[in-house]
């Protein structure tokens, strides 16, 4: 499979002089996009991007072999436009009216009651120009370029002081990947190369019985909790990240945007802004636990629970659901599984907390069960144990369950969900449902 990574590489000493490159492109894409919705029965008739791109130009651009155009302002009003950066905008364009037409498709055949507010007319937006090798980008040094823009009314090279840091980062890291064309990119008042990289990669494809994986449980109070398991429930590692110092530093910034708050203070951007970085630098520590944890025990798949993170968010720890970054954790995850040849999968969510491993029912939590501590629970025997470690071997079992019987004919199947009837509703699967399963396959075979 492919992978792409972008790297930014600041553009220093520049400032201003990007911005009527970037408003006459957006302009470009305003004007195809006005041409593309004029002639999209056209347009959608004919199958290839490349042939859709080719229709287009041959519509505005004039050449010798095309003197006759429909829309002759093309040329007039952006004139000596480069043709790369003409082709690019041409497939924004297309790319923009065709979901604007797809959404407009579904939204004029759904329910009344439910379709909601008619699709927005597409426009350019903030979109940025791609600078196409050699004919908009060229490298004539190790720390400097030169880039076609609009400059002087007219379309000229300048070169650019890249920084350091960042090229010796990217020489570093990205010497074995495939360096494409690089995005002109504003942030904040700053300008910025965006480079994507290609690289290819292979994911194991070991069966179900033989697998490793690691099944981890993302909490609210501790960072992650992971167990290392097999196929038949045994369970090989298991890891905490707590980052104790770190959610102490969260809060604390939490608390004073509180207390700016209750002042009357309604913005407070470098109050949030701190927060925000005490948040994501917790995410990237803990996804590079789990991938490190993954890697030590060579595993074949990191499996997550599914969260659902939509609706609002009630109750005492608000706060914390608002500020919680699983999926910015597991898009990050996801990436450095796939560098190792590592699958991500995800399961149902429901009671992964709330059922006991060994499956005797419902925990008790916190206050529930007369403990001071919230991330410890009580079995209904009487068993004091960590709730997130209980989670997380729910976590890997339900993932074995789904694929053990994904992995069976279907005669072999339904006698299996006969024999251990609670892996038919797979909300409620345990780790004890999971050694259930092992051990009436056991039998089967024997």
């Amino acid at each position: 499979m492919k992978i792409f990574s972008t790297y930014s590489v600041k553009i220093k000493h520049y400032n201003h002089i990007f911005k009527d490159t970037i408003h006459i492109y957006r302009e470009v894409v305003d004007f195809l996009i006005d041409v593309c919705l004029k002639e999209w029965n056209d347009i959608s008739s004919i199958k290839g991007n490349l042939k859709q791109q080719q229709y287009i130009e041959r519509l505005c651009h004039k050449t010798a072999d095309n003197p006759d155009v429909r829309y002759i302002s093309f040329d007039k009003r952006f004139y000596k436009f480069p043709s790369y950066l003409r082709r690019g905008a041409i497939n924004e364009a297309i790319g923009k009216v065709s979901s604007y037409k797809s959404n407009l498709y579904n939204w004029e055949n759904s329910d009344i009651k439910t379709r909601g507010r008619k699709p927005s007319y597409p426009k350019a937006g903030y979109i940025y120009p791609c600078l196409y090798k050699t004919v908009m980008y060229e490298e004539t040094g190790t720390y400097e370029a030169k880039i076609k823009v609009y400059i002087r009314n007219t379309w000229d090279w300048i070169y650019v002081q890249l920084r350091k840091s960042d090229v010796d980062y990217i020489n570093r890291r990205c010497k074995s990947r495939k360096k494409c064309a690089p995005t002109l990119q504003k942030r904040g008042s700053k300008w910025f190369l965006d480079f994507p990289f290609e690289e290819r990669t292979e994911l194991t494809d070991t069966g179900v019985f033989e697998q490793t994986i690691v099944a981890v449980d993302l909490g609210i109070n501790s960072a992650a909790t992971v167990s290392i398991m097999k196929s038949d429930g045994t369970v090989i590692g298991r890891h905490f990240l707590k980052l104790p110092k770190e959610y102490d530093s969260l809060n604390h910034s939490i608390n004073k945007i509180k207390k700016a708050q209750q002042k009357g203070n309604r913005r407070t951007p470098k109050l949030w802004a701190r927060a925000k970085g005490i948040n994501k630098d917790i995410a990237v520590k803990t996804a590079a636990f789990i991938i490190e944890t993954a890697v030590l025990y060579n595993a074949d798949t990191i499996v997550f629970e599914h969260l659902d993170r939509n609706g609002k968010k009630r109750g005492s720890k608000k706060q914390r659901l608002h500020m919680w970054r699983s999926q910015y954790v597991q898009s990050m995850l996801e990436n450095k599984a796939h560098r190792h040849g590592m699958r991500i999968s995800h399961i149902c969510a429901w009671g992964t907390s709330r059922l006991a491993f060994d499956g005797s029912g419902r925990v008790l939590r916190g206050k529930e069960a007369d403990l001071k501590c919230y991330s410890l629970c009580r079995f209904s025997n009487g068993k004091v144990y960590n709730s997130d470690l209980s989670a997380s071997y729910n976590i890997g079992s339900r993932y074995y369950v789904r694929e053990i019987l994904k992995s069976l004919p279907a005669k072999e199947r339904l006698e299996l969900e006969a024999k251990v009837p609670q892996v038919t509703r797979r909300s409620t699967c345990t780790l004890s449902t999971l050694i259930n399963l092992n051990a009436e396959l056991m039998s089967i075979v024997a």
